[in-house]
């Protein structure tokens, strides 16, 4: 529900606080007080269009703030948790718009920046406008499937009917793609056939690139160290020359040895003779490695010849091939692997749409199925309400009207293949044609009213909806505005009803009562709201009975309307 309504500079209002209650509201006053402006504000909060026009003149911005009571279950929670806000389901929901001199607006839900299309759709779930200048409530065709589906409780049969449309929704998809696919099946067949025989005839190995590349950097710099391999191999010499001179050396230390003897005062000279010839010694066998060690060093030089121009071609195939289907030449092998198996899929592709069109058969056999019952549910709910809000009609002061709820076939959707539309006649022998073009404006009213009573009647489910009627009385007095009156009070104990009203009958039904007025000064003209006491109402209602002279029998007529209210 609304609970309270804050305005700041809106034209004729400089600064405004109401507390709404629940049931009926009635807001009332002479015409031209401002009960327009309020609605106006109103709408701004909760994301209607507004321009710099509601700026009141003088001041830099205007202001409006709408603060609701939303049970947890409610959708516009859902709505805020899609939207990326965090809002706790057991406070209140306050939406407040701002709209500067120079046109700009800005929208808040919660105080948290928000989007005007974001609070537009929180304010269509939480408050509806009836009446000629308002494009929402009945006005807004988009909104007479739902009430057709909520006067005749079908929100189970369209729950089905969304489950089954959306696997029939993917199943058409993936036959569409199937079916694309087959278009260009025989020329992807073609080129993938193409694309693995190059590859089989490339047969590249994984890390192959960086061998080959390693291996052709060593071939371009083996000349040289052959060269300087054969000059190591010279000088380390290989006609035994070397060894002749170390084989001398140590049969001259020996003789020396064999001259001294190996008596006792001589070990120091022996030792060092026979470290002389075990160095020699080591000397013969690590020439002997290191003869080996560069001969062997030459023989890894000594490629065949061509080798370069066959690793350098080589890799210019692998890496050609690579930069052809865009990938790293490491990945070449998993693009065959890939290759075969799409071409194995192409091979099936036969069975696989064939079982795409089987579960697309099916699943569109299902919906359809689903479809068609609901079609059959609503064209029967739709000639129940279509009794119902004609028997609310004459009433109404509306015998001559004719209502009708126009069903015609459509596109596939998730709830169904229904187009439905609310129609009406208001004189004998003319067409039905839609709402908003063939009603007045008190007409409209009372047309939404009808409807209204005619769902509640049906069915006890609350849309957690603020119900706003505006020129509900329009052209109407007597019995005909009590009878409205009544049905406002009736919808009210179901939902929260305002009512702008200037019938005294209207007003005597409800449950609350705002008095709007406007006082000029002499620089400016102000709107305020004064919330009537039970006794001052019964004086404004007398007013609206008498005029500006109050009888004592208006305040009785007041008092009887209030009581048989």
């Amino acid at each position: 529900m609304l609970s309270e309504i804050s305005i700041r500079n809106v034209v004729l209002i400089r600064s405004l606080d109401l507390d709404i209650e629940t049931g009926l509201t009635a807001l009332t006053g002479e015409t031209g007080a401002g009960k327009s402006i309020i609605l106006d504000a109103l709408g701004m909060a909760i994301g209607a269009r507004s321009d710099k026009g509601l700026v009141r003149s003088g001041a830099e911005k205007a202001q409006c703030t709408a603060r609701f009571k939303v049970p947890p279950q409610h959708k516009v929670w859902r709505l805020l948790h899609e939207a990326g806000f965090e809002s706790d389901a057991h406070e209140d929901l306050v939406l407040r718009r701002v709209i500067a001199k120079d046109g700009r607006s800005r929208a808040y839900i919660n105080d948290n920046p928000a989007g005007q299309k974001l609070l537009a759709e929180i304010g269509r779930q939480l408050l509806e406008v009836h009446g000629q200048h308002d494009g929402r409530g009945l006005l807004d065709n988009t909104t007479h499937i739902g009430l057709l589906d909520q006067f005749g409780e079908l929100s189970g049969l369209v729950q089905t009917c969304k489950d089954r449309f959306e696997q029939y929704r993917l199943a058409k998809g993936t036959l569409e793609n199937l079916e694309k696919r087959q278009s260009k099946s025989l020329e992807d067949r073609d080129y993938i056939e193409h694309a693995i025989a190059e590859l089989d005839r490339l047969a590249p190995v994984s890390g192959e690139d960086e061998t080959l590349a390693s291996e052709r950097r060593l071939l371009q710099h083996a000349q040289g160290a052959v060269s300087e391999l054969e000059s190591a191999q010279q000088a380390l010499g290989g006609d035994g020359a070397h060894e002749a001179r170390i084989g001398q050396a140590l049969s001259g230390l020996e003789r020396v040895r064999a001259k001294i003897g190996g008596g006792e005062g001589d070990s120091v000279a022996v030792t060092a003779l026979q470290l002389a010839s075990h160095s020699l010694e080591k000397a013969l066998i690590e020439l002997e490695e290191a003869r080996n060690a560069v001969d062997n060093a030459a023989q890894i030089f000594a490629f065949e010849p061509g080798r370069l121009d066959l690793i350098e071609e080589r890799l210019f195939a692998l890496r050609a091939c690579a930069r052809k289907y865009e990938v790293d030449v490491n990945g070449l092998g998993n693009l065959r692997k890939n290759f075969g198996d799409e071409l194995l899929a192409l091979e099936h592709f036969s069975d696989t749409l064939s079982g795409a069109k089987k579960q697309h058969d099916v699943a569109f056999k299902s919906y359809d199925l689903s479809a068609r019952a609901l079609t059959k549910s609503r064209q029967d709910c739709a000639q129940n309400l279509d009794k119902r809000v004609c028997a609310e009609l004459p009433p109404l002061k509306m015998q001559n009207a004719r209502f009708v709820t126009k069903i015609e076939q459509g596109p596939d959707t998730a709830t169904g293949r229904d187009l439905v539309l609310f129609e009406v006649s208001t004189n004998p022998g003319s067409a039905f044609g839609p709402l908003g073009k063939i009603a007045s404006g008190g007409e409209l009213s009372r047309f939404s009213l009808a409807i209204k009573v005619a769902l509640v009647g049906k069915s006890a489910h609350k849309t957690n909806k603020v119900m706003v009627f505006d020129e509900v009385d329009s052209g109407v007095g007597g019995a005909v505005a009590v009878a409205v009156g009544k049905r406002l009070a009736q919808l009210a104990t179901h939902e929260q009803v305002l009512v702008v009203t200037h019938s005294p009958q209207v007003s005597a039904c409800a449950n609350h009562q705002l008095l709007i007025q406007k006082t000029s000064g002499k620089d400016e003209t102000l709107t305020s709201v004064h919330v009537l006491t039970k006794d001052e109402r019964e004086e404004e209602i007398a007013r609206m009975l008498a005029g500006e002279s109050i009888t004592d029998e208006a305040r009785a007529a007041a008092r009887q309307l209030m009581q048989s209210s």
